[in-house]
């Protein structure tokens, strides 16, 4: 007995430290039932334990790209919501050639230059065939990105996506108006 407790007491503060908000009863959304590497880790995090119950922002990002300085923007939007069960999960991928070869180096210019403390998973393909099991959902229930920036505004349950494209900023705008919308909608 005094061995579960321990486990039991173990496995909740595995959750905590982890910024989890995964409850075992919580349904997981099919489309968060993906697991990732976290970028310059061999750490894999599974989104659903991870996220479920999290108001979620995925983006495709690339370090050398035009829409590169949007990583000050969604580090203030994460930073702003963050405490409401809001997240930003960054997806960096070279599917359109603007990204370092090195995760190191994709690394250091979200952390160094941009502050980024949000989520950021290993470079992979957003589009296509490749693309990973995420996006290709993602790409299901919208459309694959087009370009670098695109954002994915997921629901609470999981059960309702909006896609936004390269252009639309983080602050100042509508998606910020979705993200503050979807967080007051779904309490």
């Amino acid at each position: 007995m005094f061995r579960q407790v321990i486990y039991a007491f173990a496995l909740v503060s595995l959750m905590l430290s982890a910024h989890a908000t995964w409850v075992p009863d919580m349904a997981c959304a099919d489309l968060l039932d993906y697991e990732h590497r976290q970028l310059a880790s061999s750490q894999r995090i599974n989104l659903c334990q991870a996220y479920a119950g999290d108001v979620i922002l995925v983006v495709n990002t690339a370090s050398q790209c035009g829409f590169t300085g949007q990583f000050a923007g969604l580090e203030e939007l994460y930073e702003k919501y963050k405490s409401q069960g809001f997240v930003v999960l960054g997806f960096p991928s070279d599917d359109f050639n603007q990204e370092h070869d090195e995760e190191q180096q994709t690394a250091e210019v979200c952390q160094l230059n941009y502050g980024v403390s949000f989520p950021m998973f290993a470079t992979s393909s957003v589009k296509g065939e490749g693309a990973n099991a995420l996006f290709k959902s993602l790409a299901t229930q919208t459309s694959a990105p087009r370009w670098n920036f695109n954002k994915y505004l997921i629901s609470r349950d999981g059960s309702t996506v909006t896609h936004f494209g390269s252009m639309s900023k983080p602050m100042g705008g509508k998606l910020e108006k979705a993200v503050a919308s979807a967080i007051e909608q779904d309490r």
